[in-house]
C-alpha cells in the first residue's frame, strides 16, 4: 500500500506498475483504490495487491484502518516539494502504530525527473531511510524511472519474511513432535516399568 501526503504522485506510481500508464490530469485519490498484478520472485509468481490510499487529513481515519493487513507500504514525497518530506515522520508513525509489526517500508522520493525543481536532495532520502531502516530508491512515474525495481524491491523482501516465518513455522513443528514423541517414549517405558514391577510384587 501508499503513503504520503496528496499529489506526490501515488497514482501515477501504481498506474506505471499496474498498467504501464502516466496522466498528467490524475485526480486525487477519494478515500482508497487498488490494482493488482501478477509479478515473478524468483521462480514464484506473486500476485501483488496495491492499496492507493489518499493523502488528505480528511480521509485519514478511513486509510491508517487498511494499514493492519498489508505486508508492505510505499512511503512516497515529492523531491520538489519539502514539506512532503518533513511529514514522512507523521505517516511512518502511523504506518508503524497500526500496521503489520514485520511491515517491509520502501521509502520513496517520486518525480526525479523534475531535476531543475527539486528541493530534497537524494542523500537527504538515503539518511532518512537508514536511519529508520527502510529501503530507499527515488523514481519518476512519468519517465518509467525504478518504478520496476521499487515494487520488486518490497515485494522480494515481503517473500524472504514470509519464507523465513513458514520455515520457523515447520521447525518448531517439527521440535513439537519430537517433544512429544519422547513424552509418549517415556510413558510407554513407564507403562513398562511399572507392569514389571507389578508382577515381581505379585510373583
Amino acid at each position: 500500500m501508499f503513503g504520503g501526503d496528496s499529489a506526490v504522485g501515488k497514482s501515477n506510481l501504481l498506474s506505471r506498475f499496474a498498467k504501464d500508464e502516466f496522466h498528467l490530469d490524475s485526480k486525487p485519490t477519494i478515500g482508497v483504490e487498488f490494482a493488482y498484478r501478477n509479478i515473478k520472485v524468483g521462480d514464484k509468481l506473486a500476485k501483488a495487491q496495491i492499496w492507493d490510499t489518499a493523502g488528505q487529513e480528511r480521509f485519514r481515519a478511513i486509510t491508517s484502518s487498511y494499514y493492519r493487513g498489508a505486508l508492505g507500504a510505499m512511503l512516497v514525497y515529492d523531491i520538489t516539494r519539502r514539506g512532503t518530506f518533513k511529514n514522512l515522520k507523521k505517516w511512518l508513525h502511523e504506518l508503524r502504530e497500526y500496521g503489520n509489526r514485520d511491515m517491509v517500508i520502501v521509502l520513496i522520493g517520486n518525480k526525479s525527473d523534475l531535476v531543475d525543481s527539486r528541493e530534497v536532495e537524494a542523500e537527504e532520502g538515503q539518511s532518512l531511510a537508514q536511519l529508520e531502516d527502510l529501503c530507499f530508491l527515488e523514481t519518476s512515474a512519468k519517465e518509467n524511472l525504478n518504478v520496476e525495481d521499487a515494487f520488486l524491491q518490497m515485494i522480494t523482501k515481503i517473500f524472504e519474511i514470509a519464507s523465513q516465518k513458514s520455515l520457523e513455522a515447520k521447525e518448531n513443528d517439527a521440535s513439537k513432535k519430537v517433544v512429544d514423541a519422547r513424552k509418549e517414549i517415556i510413558y510407554v517405558v513407564d507403562e513398562v516399568t511399572a507392569t514389571k514391577q507389578t508382577s515381581c510384587c505379585t510373583s
